[in-house]
């Protein structure tokens, strides 16, 4: 009989993929010291992050198939591959100092990357943790919004110490094996596995499985109209919180005055925020519901962001920064549960990735636009 593997270590395992391509979150760490060294503006810099989310949420649509069909270890390990050489060509773009191949290393080859290795661990755990979804896609996606906390300081101190393109050869050759080893552990749970606590059919009530809605295809399902709410809504949640997340450090140095130092440091705290609001809501939603922890999110993001022109406290400014990100952050961990909820784990990791367009669009929009305000507002 077949061993079958620790979901615990599954989902650490997870975590370990997720924190090296959440570094992506870390970018605006990069905009003064790349537009500093090489006179570009902050909308072209951000552009490399637009692009890079594009292709994120695309690339998860495409390849959300071929995760079902290949499984989580291969999928991971394409990821490494494409994210690793991604961050590393960064590096030359940048001792070239090339936009064109910024935009080709970090946008394009990265962005494939990001996608793949986004899905692959969400999906697969959904289906390790039947009895707890919102659980688990926290677990999954936790990594994901707590990379900043790592890379975001990490990042500015490699750029001080040995340079911009020797910091993303670094970064990059780091990822590339850290990702390979945590997809080594990666695989689905055996047909028809449960948890312990549900094995037995005479356990308790509330230890049962919540019954789906549906068990749809992801064909079938995004002819539905449930399909583009849920894109919808996220579409919402992740404009809100990209658009701040890709060019805190220099508005944060603009609005409020805090120094380099403290705005790297801020963009760290916020990847704290992101990862527990990641964890912290999709839990609360296993309680509450999906949809009230999303009417939730977007209270407390139309409040913040009619706040935060008008703050100039720096402690205030970080708080209203923190919220966003933590509601951004839950939003896309109680997506995949609310899949589940209402399409069934069939080809979650398929569907998923169709919504993730929605992250994709939102990515283009909200940090380019806030780029360009940027520009207008403070530039001299």
């Amino acid at each position: 009989m077949e061993k079958v593997k620790n979901r615990w270590l599954i989902a650490l395992s997870g975590v370990g993929i997720h924190i090296c391509i959440g570094s992506a979150y870390a970018w605006s760490v990069f905009t003064n010291p790349m537009a500093d060294a090489f006179g570009w503006s902050t909308s072209q810099i951000s552009l490399a992050f637009s692009i890079a989310i594009f292709l994120l949420g695309f690339s998860a649509a495409f390849m959300g198939k071929f995760v079902e069909k290949r499984g989580p270890r291969i999928s991971g390990m394409l990821s490494a591959l494409f994210f690793g050489v991604g961050v590393m060509g960064t590096g030359l773009a940048t001792a070239f100092e090339s936009l064109a191949l910024m935009y080709f290393f970090y946008g394009i080859i990265g962005g494939i990357g990001l996608g793949i290795g986004y899905i692959a661990p969400v999906s697969t755990l959904v289906k390790w943790f039947p009895d707890h979804r919102g659980l688990a896609t926290g677990l999954a996606i936790m990594g994901f919004g707590f990379a900043s906390l790592i890379s975001g300081p990490a990042g500015e101190a490699l750029v001080s110490s040995v340079g911009i393109s020797n910091a993303f050869y670094i970064l990059g050759a780091s990822y590339l094996i850290i990702m390979m080893a945590a997809s080594q552990y990666l695989a689905p749970p055996p047909e028809g596995w449960k948890p312990k606590g549900m094995q037995d059919e005479k356990a308790d009530e509330p230890r049962k499985e919540k019954e789906d809605l549906s068990q749809m295809t992801a064909n079938e399902a995004i002819k539905t109209k449930p399909f583009w709410m849920l894109w919808m809504m996220l579409f919402l949640n992740v404009t809100t919180g990209i658009a701040i997340i890709s060019v805190a450090s220099p508005i944060g140095q603009e609005i409020t005055g805090m120094s380099a130092v403290t705005a790297a440091t801020m963009v760290g705290i916020m990847g704290l925020f992101n990862g527990a609001g990641r964890l912290g809501w999709a839990t609360i939603s296993d309680f509450i519901g999906r949809p009230n922890v999303y009417t939730i999110f977007f209270i407390i993001g139309i409040v913040s962001y009619f706040l935060l022109p008008v703050i100039t406290s720096v402690i205030l400014f970080q708080i209203l920064v923190y919220a966003i990100v933590s509601c951004y952050g839950g939003g896309f961990s109680s997506v995949p549960a609310y899949i589940g909820d209402i399409f069934g784990t069939k080809q979650l990791g398929a569907i998923h990735g169709y919504i993730l367009t929605a992250w994709a669009v939102a990515g283009i929009v909200g940090p380019m636009l806030l780029s360009l305000i940027y520009d207008s507002t403070f530039a001299d």
